[in-house]
């Protein structure tokens, strides 16, 4: 594969390792109700790798595929990692429900949409333009943190 990270389409047997290459930065598109016609019609029509569990989906032709071997999520994460362009984004930085880039907004944008409580807390905010969800730095965000460093050190660890 080129340098430049590829957009990814996980099926519907990797949500969870879905919704973690979000998090580490991975543009990841993912419908857990697709059929595989409707995934490999999808990974060509807007040119993503299908992430696949399944191995008569990854064998199809035309497709770009990475069959993952393990369900273990370290282990599917650092396969992906070894095998595609690390993503252009830092983590954290991508909605982890749709996908959708985040951006950093003002406390008077989110005033009506987060706890009283947090607004007093935090001073940091991103918001997704795609599902509206708020995001912040709370305990939530460090157990994220920590999880990504596991990934890190248990990628290191491979090569």
């Amino acid at each position: 594969m080129d340098d430049e990270a590829p957009r990814l389409l996980a099926d519907c047997m990797l949500g969870r390792l879905a919704k973690w290459l979000r998090l580490l930065g991975y543009d990841t598109a993912y419908d857990n109700a697709a059929t595989d016609l409707e995934l490999a019609r999808r990974a060509r029509s807007e040119a993503r790798v299908l992430l696949t569990r399944d191995q008569e989906l990854a064998a199809r032709t035309g497709l770009r595929t990475l069959l993952i071997e393990s369900q273990v999520l370290d282990d599917q994460v650092s396969q992906v990692a070894a095998n595609l362009p690390r993503p252009p984004h830092p983590p954290c930085t991508r909605c982890a429900v749709c996908n959708s880039l985040l951006r950093a907004v003002t406390t008077e944008e989110i005033t009506h949409l987060v706890p009283p409580y947090v607004l007093s807390k935090h001073r940091q905010f991103h918001r997704c333009p795609g599902c509206g969800r708020v995001y912040w730095p709370g305990s939530h965000f460090r157990a994220i943190r920590e999880q990504i460093a596991r990934f890190s050190a248990h990628d290191g660890a491979d090569g």
